[in-house]
Protein backbone atom coordinates (compact mmCIF):
# COMPACT_ATOMS: atom_id res chain seq x y z
CA UNK A 1 0.00 0.00 0.00
CA UNK A 2 2.74 2.36 1.09
CA UNK A 3 4.28 1.45 -2.20
CA UNK A 4 1.32 2.74 -4.45
CA UNK A 5 1.33 6.01 -2.79
CA UNK A 6 4.70 6.55 -3.48
CA UNK A 7 4.70 5.82 -6.91
CA UNK A 8 1.65 8.15 -7.09
CA UNK A 9 3.16 10.95 -6.09
CA UNK A 10 6.16 10.69 -8.46
CA UNK A 11 4.52 12.48 -11.34
CA UNK A 12 3.73 15.30 -9.38
CA UNK A 13 7.04 15.80 -8.20
CA UNK A 14 8.18 15.55 -11.91
CA UNK A 15 6.20 18.03 -13.08
CA UNK A 16 7.21 20.08 -10.82
CA UNK A 17 11.15 19.77 -11.88
CA UNK A 18 9.89 20.19 -15.72
CA UNK A 19 8.48 23.65 -14.38
CA UNK A 20 11.32 24.34 -12.33
CA UNK A 21 13.35 24.06 -15.21
CA UNK A 22 11.38 25.71 -17.85
CA UNK A 23 11.33 28.51 -15.49
CA UNK A 24 14.93 28.55 -15.49
CA UNK A 25 15.44 28.25 -19.15
CA UNK A 26 12.97 31.17 -19.31
CA UNK A 27 14.90 33.34 -16.83
CA UNK A 28 18.20 32.89 -18.36
CA UNK A 29 17.03 33.59 -22.17
CA UNK A 30 14.91 36.37 -20.82
CA UNK A 31 18.58 37.49 -18.74
CA UNK A 32 20.64 36.97 -21.87
CA UNK A 33 18.54 38.39 -24.94
CA UNK A 34 18.28 41.59 -22.58
CA UNK A 35 14.60 41.43 -23.11
CA UNK A 36 13.47 43.84 -20.32
CA UNK A 37 15.73 46.68 -21.27
CA UNK A 38 13.56 49.66 -21.81
CA UNK A 39 13.93 51.48 -25.48
CA UNK A 40 15.32 54.90 -25.82
CA UNK A 41 16.71 57.55 -27.61
CA UNK A 42 20.47 57.85 -27.19
CA UNK A 43 21.92 60.09 -24.79
CA UNK A 44 23.22 63.25 -26.85
CA UNK A 45 26.26 64.93 -24.84
CA UNK A 46 27.23 67.82 -26.95
CA UNK A 47 28.40 71.27 -27.26
CA UNK A 48 26.04 73.87 -28.38
CA UNK A 49 27.74 75.35 -31.74
CA UNK A 50 26.70 75.76 -35.07
CA UNK A 51 27.84 72.34 -36.75
CA UNK A 52 26.03 70.71 -33.90
CA UNK A 53 22.98 72.18 -34.58
CA UNK A 54 23.46 71.28 -38.51
CA UNK A 55 24.07 67.69 -36.79
CA UNK A 56 21.47 67.27 -35.48
CA UNK A 57 19.27 69.06 -37.90
CA UNK A 58 20.90 66.82 -40.68
CA UNK A 59 20.61 63.64 -38.95
CA UNK A 60 17.28 63.29 -37.05
CA UNK A 61 17.43 59.97 -36.45
CA UNK A 62 20.01 60.77 -33.51
CA UNK A 63 17.08 61.93 -31.76
CA UNK A 64 14.52 58.85 -31.54
CA UNK A 65 14.00 56.02 -29.95
CA UNK A 66 15.70 53.15 -31.30
CA UNK A 67 13.64 50.18 -31.20
CA UNK A 68 15.48 46.96 -31.89
CA UNK A 69 14.93 43.85 -33.76
CA UNK A 70 12.54 41.71 -31.64
CA UNK A 71 13.85 38.22 -29.67
CA UNK A 72 17.81 39.15 -30.49
CA UNK A 73 18.07 42.74 -31.43
CA UNK A 74 18.76 43.86 -27.39
CA UNK A 75 21.43 41.61 -26.84
CA UNK A 76 24.63 43.09 -27.91
CA UNK A 77 25.93 39.45 -27.53
CA UNK A 78 23.77 37.99 -30.10
CA UNK A 79 24.22 40.86 -32.32
CA UNK A 80 28.30 40.70 -31.61
CA UNK A 81 28.41 37.29 -32.70
CA UNK A 82 25.99 37.18 -36.07
CA UNK A 83 27.41 40.02 -37.31
CA UNK A 84 30.91 39.44 -36.93
CA UNK A 85 30.59 35.61 -38.03
CA UNK A 86 27.85 35.97 -40.85
CA UNK A 87 27.68 39.53 -42.02
CA UNK A 88 24.99 41.02 -44.19
CA UNK A 89 22.85 38.44 -45.54
CA UNK A 90 24.51 39.71 -48.54
CA UNK A 91 27.45 41.55 -48.08
CA UNK A 92 28.87 43.82 -50.40
CA UNK A 93 32.15 43.56 -52.39
CA UNK A 94 33.15 46.71 -53.80
CA UNK A 95 36.20 46.62 -56.11
CA UNK A 96 39.75 48.73 -54.55
CA UNK A 97 43.17 48.75 -56.22
CA UNK A 98 45.79 47.71 -53.45
CA UNK A 99 48.48 50.00 -52.94
CA UNK A 100 51.64 49.24 -51.09
CA UNK A 101 54.48 51.68 -49.38
CA UNK A 102 57.67 51.31 -48.09
CA UNK A 103 58.38 52.66 -44.60
CA UNK A 104 61.56 54.23 -43.62
CA UNK A 105 62.36 51.02 -41.25
CA UNK A 106 61.78 48.98 -44.20
CA UNK A 107 58.20 47.85 -43.17
CA UNK A 108 55.64 47.38 -46.16
CA UNK A 109 52.68 49.47 -45.30
CA UNK A 110 49.47 48.52 -47.76
CA UNK A 111 46.22 50.45 -48.23
CA UNK A 112 43.44 49.85 -50.52
CA UNK A 113 41.77 52.41 -52.66
CA UNK A 114 38.24 52.43 -53.76
CA UNK A 115 36.81 54.86 -56.14
CA UNK A 116 33.00 57.10 -56.05
CA UNK A 117 30.48 55.18 -58.61
CA UNK A 118 28.86 58.50 -58.26
CA UNK A 119 29.38 62.48 -58.05
CA UNK A 120 29.23 63.58 -54.93
CA UNK A 121 26.30 65.64 -53.50
CA UNK A 122 27.90 68.72 -53.34
CA UNK A 123 30.28 68.18 -56.55
CA UNK A 124 33.39 68.19 -54.87
CA UNK A 125 36.18 65.21 -54.52
CA UNK A 126 35.75 64.00 -51.63
CA UNK A 127 37.73 61.18 -49.87
CA UNK A 128 37.35 58.94 -47.11
CA UNK A 129 40.61 57.89 -45.20
CA UNK A 130 39.28 54.68 -43.13
CA UNK A 131 41.41 53.50 -40.11
CA UNK A 132 39.52 50.06 -39.71
CA UNK A 133 39.66 48.06 -35.80
CA UNK A 134 42.41 46.33 -34.15
CA UNK A 135 43.39 43.50 -36.09
CA UNK A 136 41.70 44.51 -39.10
CA UNK A 137 41.78 45.34 -42.84
CA UNK A 138 39.80 46.24 -45.56
CA UNK A 139 38.56 42.66 -46.68
CA UNK A 140 36.72 42.72 -43.31
CA UNK A 141 32.66 42.92 -44.08
CA UNK A 142 32.17 46.01 -41.73
CA UNK A 143 34.65 47.86 -43.45
CA UNK A 144 33.41 46.33 -47.11
CA UNK A 145 29.94 47.38 -46.34
CA UNK A 146 30.55 50.83 -45.36
CA UNK A 147 32.84 51.63 -48.44
CA UNK A 148 30.25 49.61 -50.24
CA UNK A 149 27.77 52.84 -48.80
CA UNK A 150 30.10 55.72 -49.02
CA UNK A 151 31.18 54.72 -53.17
CA UNK A 152 27.27 54.81 -54.09
CA UNK A 153 27.38 58.53 -52.27
CA UNK A 154 30.10 59.93 -54.30
CA UNK A 155 32.99 59.34 -51.80
CA UNK A 156 36.69 58.00 -53.22
CA UNK A 157 38.27 55.38 -50.07
CA UNK A 158 41.01 54.63 -48.52
CA UNK A 159 41.38 51.60 -46.37
CA UNK A 160 44.11 51.20 -44.25
CA UNK A 161 45.19 47.43 -43.74
CA UNK A 162 47.04 47.08 -40.38
CA UNK A 163 50.85 45.92 -40.16
CA UNK A 164 50.38 42.51 -40.26
CA UNK A 165 46.89 41.91 -40.25
CA UNK A 166 46.30 40.25 -43.60
CA UNK A 167 47.31 37.06 -43.88
CA UNK A 168 48.68 36.92 -47.45
CA UNK A 169 51.00 40.20 -46.85
CA UNK A 170 54.13 39.08 -45.09
CA UNK A 171 55.94 41.41 -42.89
CA UNK A 172 59.56 43.29 -44.42
CA UNK A 173 60.93 44.44 -41.12
CA UNK A 174 61.00 43.04 -37.44
CA UNK A 175 57.42 44.73 -36.42
CA UNK A 176 53.60 44.49 -37.01
CA UNK A 177 50.96 47.30 -35.97
CA UNK A 178 50.60 48.57 -32.03
CA UNK A 179 47.92 50.37 -30.51
CA UNK A 180 49.07 53.91 -31.01
CA UNK A 181 51.68 53.87 -34.02
CA UNK A 182 50.36 56.37 -36.61
CA UNK A 183 53.28 56.19 -39.41
CA UNK A 184 51.30 53.81 -41.50
CA UNK A 185 47.89 56.09 -41.59
CA UNK A 186 49.93 58.80 -42.14
CA UNK A 187 51.57 57.39 -45.11
CA UNK A 188 48.38 56.68 -46.41
CA UNK A 189 47.11 60.16 -46.18
CA UNK A 190 50.32 61.75 -47.66
CA UNK A 191 49.50 59.49 -50.40
CA UNK A 192 46.24 60.49 -50.58
CA UNK A 193 47.48 64.47 -50.43
CA UNK A 194 49.50 64.22 -53.24
CA UNK A 195 48.04 61.69 -55.88
CA UNK A 196 44.89 64.28 -55.55
CA UNK A 197 45.84 67.50 -54.83
CA UNK A 198 42.17 68.85 -54.79
CA UNK A 199 40.83 66.18 -52.93
CA UNK A 200 39.46 67.20 -49.34
CA UNK A 201 39.57 64.55 -46.75
CA UNK A 202 37.40 63.00 -43.80
CA UNK A 203 39.47 61.23 -41.96
CA UNK A 204 37.22 58.19 -40.19
CA UNK A 205 37.86 55.84 -37.76
CA UNK A 206 36.56 52.30 -35.87
CA UNK A 207 37.19 51.13 -32.66
CA UNK A 208 41.10 51.41 -31.73
CA UNK A 209 41.13 52.89 -35.66
CA UNK A 210 39.79 55.82 -33.86
CA UNK A 211 42.30 56.65 -31.13
CA UNK A 212 45.11 55.97 -34.15
CA UNK A 213 43.09 58.67 -35.80
CA UNK A 214 42.42 61.28 -33.48
CA UNK A 215 46.12 60.81 -32.32
CA UNK A 216 46.94 61.80 -35.96
CA UNK A 217 45.25 64.18 -35.93
CA UNK A 218 46.21 65.80 -32.86
CA UNK A 219 50.27 65.17 -33.23
CA UNK A 220 51.19 67.94 -35.37
CA UNK A 221 48.64 70.43 -36.97
CA UNK A 222 49.91 69.82 -40.42
CA UNK A 223 48.07 66.80 -40.58
CA UNK A 224 45.15 68.67 -40.02
CA UNK A 225 44.89 70.51 -43.71
CA UNK A 226 42.25 70.03 -46.09
CA UNK A 227 40.27 67.99 -43.33
CA UNK A 228 36.58 68.46 -43.45
CA UNK A 229 35.79 66.41 -40.44
CA UNK A 230 36.69 63.32 -38.07
CA UNK A 231 34.38 60.87 -37.06
CA UNK A 232 35.75 57.92 -34.76
CA UNK A 233 33.26 55.02 -33.99
CA UNK A 234 33.29 53.22 -31.00
CA UNK A 235 36.56 54.63 -29.39
CA UNK A 236 37.91 53.70 -26.19
CA UNK A 237 39.30 56.54 -24.20
CA UNK A 238 41.41 54.93 -21.41
CA UNK A 239 43.47 51.37 -22.11
CA UNK A 240 44.13 51.62 -18.24
CA UNK A 241 40.55 51.73 -17.07
CA UNK A 242 40.01 49.42 -20.16
CA UNK A 243 42.14 46.99 -19.03
CA UNK A 244 40.65 46.74 -15.21
CA UNK A 245 36.88 46.36 -16.62
CA UNK A 246 37.73 43.53 -19.22
CA UNK A 247 39.43 41.14 -16.40
CA UNK A 248 35.99 41.18 -14.98
CA UNK A 249 33.33 38.63 -15.68
CA UNK A 250 30.19 41.08 -16.12
CA UNK A 251 28.60 40.77 -19.22
CA UNK A 252 30.90 38.17 -20.53
CA UNK A 253 33.78 40.75 -20.64
CA UNK A 254 36.59 38.56 -19.66
CA UNK A 255 35.18 36.12 -22.39
CA UNK A 256 35.84 38.89 -24.91
CA UNK A 257 39.36 39.87 -23.24
CA UNK A 258 40.10 36.01 -24.28
CA UNK A 259 38.85 36.06 -27.48
CA UNK A 260 40.82 39.02 -28.55
CA UNK A 261 44.06 38.32 -27.11
CA UNK A 262 43.56 34.85 -28.88
CA UNK A 263 43.59 36.70 -31.86
CA UNK A 264 46.26 38.62 -31.28
CA UNK A 265 47.97 35.50 -30.67
CA UNK A 266 47.49 34.22 -33.87
CA UNK A 267 48.38 36.95 -35.80
CA UNK A 268 51.85 37.31 -34.14
CA UNK A 269 52.52 33.43 -34.40
CA UNK A 270 51.68 33.57 -38.10
CA UNK A 271 54.43 35.93 -38.90
CA UNK A 272 57.35 33.90 -36.32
Amino acid sequence: MSAILETSELPAVFDGVKLAAVAAVLYVIVRCLNLKSPTAPPELIYQDSALARFLLKSCPLLTKEYIPPLIWGKSGHIQTALYGKMGRVRSPHPYGLRKYLTMPDGATATFDLFEPRSEHCIGEDVTMVICPGIANHSEKQYIRTFVDYAQKNGYRCAVLNHLGALPNIELTSPRMFTYGCTWEFGAMVNYIKKTYPQTKLVVVGFSLGGNIVCKYLGESQANQERVLCCVSVCQGYSALRAQETFMQWDHCRRFYNFLMADNMKKIILSHR
